[in-house]
């Protein structure tokens, strides 16, 4: 079973990465999904956790998870307020929307490190709302670069499903140009 922790903020849509994640992995032939969030105060821009299971046999656990297979940091600022190795294992991979590379990060010399811009990919294809950035579909796009479970194919066939039409496009071509993107040292 691979578990993963979405850090983010209220309205960056952690949430729903989770859940987009998952439906690929439904497309890619897993039978076991669950995805859920895990929040305090109900605010944008309030901190967020949200984590998805992905197994090829049924889910039954329905505990938070502590000690993810990946986590997926969407905002950066939060590198500064949350331990988003908490719980790492050795062979986790974190996956962290940045300017930066992966080696730019202390942690980087204990775990597996992937870096994206989400931010800049979601800009260019003008996935804003209020004018910031949604970095949700973007940073799906790594996901694939960094486990063989979901496939970049199914990520895009979930999206376009989620958003029809020109929406869903550019959400589509932003998680496969992330997937283009992301580096990763190892």
């Amino acid at each position: 079973m691979l578990e993963i922790l979405f850090h983010g903020r209220g309205g960056q849509g952690a949430v729903t990465a989770a859940n987009l994640l998952v439906a690929a992995a439904l497309k890619d032939g897993y039978r076991g999904v669950q995805a859920f969030p895990l929040f305090g105060s109900e605010r944008r821009g309030a901190p967020v956790k949200a984590f998805a299971r992905i197994s090829g046999t049924d889910v039954d656990l329905r505990s938070q998870i502590y000690n993810p297979d990946i986590v997926v940091v969407v905002d950066p600022g939060l590198l500064q307020l949350v331990n988003v190795t908490d719980g790492l294992k050795a062979e986790s991979v974190l996956i962290l929307n940045t300017t930066g590379k992966p080696a730019d990060f202390d942690f980087s010399k204990e775990f597996r490190v992937a870096t994206v811009d989400a931010a800049a990919i979601a800009i260019k294809h003008k996935l804003m709302v209020g004018g910031i950035p949604i970095i949700n579909t973007p940073i799906l796009g790594a996901i694939p670069r960094v486990t063989e479970l979901v496939s970049i194919g199914a990520i895009e066939s979930a999206i376009k499903d989620q958003w029809k039409g020109e929406p869903g496009e550019r959400n589509a071509l932003a998680a496969r140009e992330a997937y283009e993107q992301t580096e990763v040292n190892w």
